[in-house]
């Protein structure tokens, strides 16, 4: 099962202030630089999708109502939508904020797995306020296509054998990994349509996409094999060093603290998460420690999160004693389904964040960083948010 919340941050807002139901809504940064974070059904029939400029929103849909919106109530909701879900269903994976899957193998033994599918988005819906469809499947990739037509507010279910009769009809820019440039490669070849695919041999799929064409090629005949991945947040990431010799270099400091804030904050984005509390870790020559910690707005930013660790930092500082270790810690972490915070930021800081985590992503997590950080060397090279977690606090020493 595949269940995804409709047009979330909408419907949150249209729970908190019923005036809105029925009215076009952008929900994102609401000054022109913005970027749509999320939008209503409405909204959408001018042309309006997610991560548009907001000021080309506007300009589709000039009566549209715009709303900052707020990560934290977004997260509250979602938590209780989780909450419902995991009393449930045996085995879920949460894979974004609004969105979560549910393996109901076996099920059936007892009682209607798909009465029991739809029990659940009853009690979703009665019990939150909040609309949400479901599709049901023999896989993932057949149960979100599903989803998708069953939108909104409604449920489907796809019985064995019908997966590729179902497949065949829908456009080739519904199959998951298809974006905007696959989409185009495939209709240049005259490729609109799932069925095309389904009756070309998979070798042009490889010689035209690569592996990505066999890959589209299996999702299209309803071939996926992934599991469905207990679903475990993680609460907490972290790192310290710990100096040979003990220092009261403040640039040195200051600039291994930013490196490590940096290369935490992109190791967050990295994860789609966001973090609401920051703390800092001082441990004198005499090994006495101390640490400060702050609440703070959700976010993924380097330059917001760096701000504030050297905020912490210049609080703790006693500069008459050596300083043996520091260390950054965020905490709080929830889901972000994006992966900066598009309520906040402007169309050019998010498109700065993508360019420097796609160098990172493809070259290393140390290739791109700000010239204040270079003197540290390594901070961590783990993804916290991919198999094992790795220990709670990454100890490196210079």
């Amino acid at each position: 099962m595949h269940m995804d919340l409709d047009t979330f941050f909408v419907s949150v807002e249209r729970l908190l202030d019923s005036r809105l139901k029925g009215k076009p809504i952008l929900i994102g940064g609401v000054t022109d630089r913005g970027v749509v974070a999320s939008c209503s059904y409405e909204a959408r029939t001018y042309g309006v999708h997610s991560a548009m400029p907001m000021k080309r929103a506007k300009e589709l849909c000039p009566d549209a109502i715009q709303i900052r919106g707020n990560s934290g109530t977004y997260t509250k909701y979602s938590e209780d939508v989780t909450e419902i879900i995991k009393e449930t269903v045996p085995l879920y994976e949460k894979t974004s904020i609004d969105e979560f899957y549910a393996d109901l193998t076996g099920l059936d033994k007892f009682f209607s797995s798909y009465q029991m599918a739809t029990e659940l988005r009853k009690r979703i819906i009665k019990e939150t306020g909040l609309p949400i469809s479901f599709g049901m499947s023999k896989n993932k990739t057949v149960s979100k296509m599903a989803t998708g037509e069953a939108k909104p507010n409604n449920q489907m279910r796809i019985d064995y054998g019908r997966e590729k009769h179902f497949l065949a009809p829908l456009s080739v820019s519904k199959i998951p990994m298809v974006g905007e440039k696959t989409q185009q490669t495939l209709y240049s070849l005259g490729v609109k349509k799932i069925k095309t695919i389904q009756e070309m041999p998979v070798e042009l799929m490889e010689k035209v996409l690569g592996l990505n064409g066999v890959s589209i090629w299996k999702k299209a005949n309803g071939i996926d094999n992934s599991r469905v991945i207990p679903y475990h947040e993680r609460k907490s990431i972290s790192t310290e060093r710990t100096f040979d010799r003990d220092t009261i270099d403040v640039i040195k400091l200051k600039g291994i603290l930013l490196a490590m804030a940096e290369n935490l904050a992109f190791q967050l984005r990295r994860g789609e998460k966001l973090t609401s509390c920051i703390t800092v870790k001082v441990r004198y020559s005499d090994f006495n420690t101390y640490t400060l910690q702050s609440r703070i707005p959700y976010t993924s930013t380097d330059h917001t999160l760096i701000t504030k660790a050297m905020e912490l930092f210049d609080k703790l500082y006693n500069k008459r004693l050596l300083v043996r270790l520091i260390g950054v810690r965020f905490s709080h972490l929830v889901e972000g389904g994006y992966q900066i915070n598009l309520f906040e930021d402007a169309e050019e800081v998010i498109n700065l964040y993508h360019a420097m985590d796609k160098i990172r992503d493809k070259h290393g997590d140390r290739k791109v960083m700000r010239a204040y950080g270079m003197e540290a060397k390594s901070i961590s090279r783990f993804n916290p948010f991919k198999g094992e977690p790795p220990p709670l606090l990454a100890n490196r020493r210079q």
